[in-house]
């Protein structure tokens, strides 16, 4: 009996795809831009096809949650496959996945104003270097657009050859510096882009990306003093707020907490004890989980927000920013909260 409802199931699809036709729909945009296609497709295909770059890192199959729009009117119910990426509270504003919404008749949607400025950027493959044993450096040339506008802290897509697969990797250079794009990419087992990036990528290869994306950014308009908490490849959009900082003079005071295992995890530590020596506003404090000995470490130890706890000044005219997975960055916030910080002056962006 599942077999043959499997089937019946398949058949439907399959059916809808090929046979069913919704004629000619209006996807307005912001209450501003219109798009007239003809129905039958998702919201996110509909996008691409008219160069406006919604984030999707999963080639839309609902699997990672990134391409979040708002849809005003003509999307119909929430599909399962959104729920577990939209909390409730947001359903109930009409977000969306764009790769779960089918125009099927007009419809009315919202997406960031910054989405419609975000491009397709063709680059070409300038210079790798191995940062640790698992952590690559890739520095990319722009060839068109030869330069792009970004904030630091934002992120691009890295669109893997031969397939219609993005993964998303923070900008790790300056703004400033917008004729490159300097990544930090960490070996994911069994991670289709990193291994692509660690084993195939070579120089002068050509590649396309897509952006700037992301809320994760320097809030620039503020005079509050910067904790910065990041791990591994968190390092990237916390060095593109750094190097952004240096080249306005360091305005403001900053304190960047970073964790690695051992000595052999750390990495951009010269440019980094640099930085302080050349900025007395400038504070950067490394710390290692699991030293070895012959590390010789005589730094912090410990889980990196077990130091912020430790070391951290209390006091709400401060703001932060965290890089890393989940469980850090939840961890971090407690502490931070327990400091002082306000939680709406705490970004970050869980990897």
């Amino acid at each position: 009996m599942n077999a043959i409802l499997l089937a019946l199931a398949i058949v439907l699809v399959v059916a809808e795809k090929f046979l069913v036709t919704y004629g000619e729909c209006k996807i307005t945009i912001n209450k501003e831009k219109m798009l007239t296609v003809n129905g039958g497709n998702t919201l996110l295909n509909y996008f691409a096809e008219n160069k406006i770059f919604v984030p999707s890192a999963c080639g839309g199959k609902a699997t990672c949650g990134y391409c979040k729009v708002e849809v005003l009117s003509g999307g119909g119910r929430i599909l399962p496959t959104e729920e577990v990426f939209i909390p409730r509270q947001d359903r109930i504003k009409g977000i969306r996945l764009a790769c779960q919404v089918k125009v099927k008749n007009d419809i009315d949607v919202l997406i960031s104003p910054d989405l419609l400025e975000a491009k397709e950027i063709k680059v070409t493959v300038f210079k790798i270097t191995d940062l640790t044993s698992d952590i690559k450096y890739i520095i990319l040339k722009l060839d068109d657009p030869p330069s792009i506008k970004f904030k630091p802290g934002q992120y691009v897509q890295f669109k893997i050859p031969e397939t219609d697969e993005f993964r998303a990797y923070s900008i790790a250079s300056s703004p400033l510096q917008g004729n490159i794009i300097e990544l930090v990419v960490r070996l994911v087992p069994g991670g289709m882009c990193s291994t692509y990036i660690h084993e195939a990528l070579d120089l002068y290869d050509q590649i396309t990306l897509t952006g700037p994306f992301g809320e994760f950014y320097l809030r620039e308009d503020s005079d509050r003093d910067i904790i910065c908490i990041g791990g591994g490849c968190g390092m990237a959009p916390i060095r593109s707020i750094l190097l952004h900082l240096k080249e306005k003079n360091m305005p403001r005071k900053v304190m960047y907490f970073f964790g690695a295992r051992s000595k052999l995890d750390l990495f951009f530590t010269e440019e980094l004890n640099e930085l302080e020596r050349n900025f007395s506003n400038f504070k950067y404090i490394p710390a290692l989980s699991e030293p070895k000995p012959q590390d010789n470490w005589i730094g912090e130890t410990g889980l990196i927000t077990q130091v912020v706890e430790r070391i951290m000044p209390e006091g709400s005219n401060q703001e932060a920013y965290l890089c890393g997975p989940p469980p850090m960055i939840d961890a971090s916030i407690k502490v931070l909260t327990k400091k002082g910080i306000r939680e709406i002056h705490i970004y970050y962006d869980k990897f």
